[in-house]
């Protein structure tokens, strides 16, 4: 029997002005969130890495006492740092009960495109793992960046510069400090 498939419980994060469009694969099942919003896996570091990387703080969006990020706080945050967010499939069958890359298969891919369309000052464009960077090449046909770092992209006539950041999943076995020094020269760069 074929699983069924899910549509993206989240609509696109665009603030205006954003600068950086983050894409993943597509949110864990909601019984994995601490949030409804990018990134709600508590054991997820993405949160982490910008907390000590703009704060000094790895928990700065942690919720005191709780195992759940402050999602106003992270919204804010990428308000005013110019952060975008989505995923590069909004709708997926999960071949298993979880939320790995490995067990996601992509029905309908994101029309990055459109999503850059709402998001004109964006000039970077970033995948958080290796099914969304498969995602970009194959939908674009552009080289794959190394990890960490960034090639040349154009989509509609924009000039991107393309990142591949490492996993923020804690299935990814990096410690979140060597995590964080790959985010900072991204978010260095941009």
């Amino acid at each position: 029997m074929t699983p069924s498939t899910e549509r993206h419980p989240f609509e696109p994060f665009l603030p205006e002005g954003a600068r950086i469009l983050f894409l993943g694969s597509f949110p864990p099942q909601p019984k994995r969130w601490s949030m409804p919003f990018f990134y709600p896996n508590w054991t997820n570091d993405f949160w982490r890495i910008c907390g000590l990387l703009y704060h000094g703080d790895k928990d700065w969006f942690a919720v005191p006492g709780e195992k759940r990020f402050d999602m106003e706080r992270v919204q804010q945050f990428c308000r005013e740092e110019g952060l975008a967010l989505y995923d590069t499939a909004c709708e997926v069958r999960r071949l298993m009960d979880n939320a790995s890359d490995k067990s996601l298969e992509v029905v309908e891919a994101t029309d990055i495109p459109a999503l850059l369309a709402r998001i004109p000052q964006c000039r970077a464009l970033v995948t958080t793992g290796q099914k969304a960077t498969d995602v970009i090449v194959a939908t674009f046909g552009c080289d794959e960046p190394p990890m960490g770092g960034s090639v040349p992209l154009t989509i509609g006539g924009r000039a991107l510069a393309f990142w591949r950041m490492p996993s923020t999943s804690r299935a990814y076995p990096a410690p979140l400090e060597r995590k964080a020094l790959a985010y900072k020269a991204l978010f260095d760069a941009v």
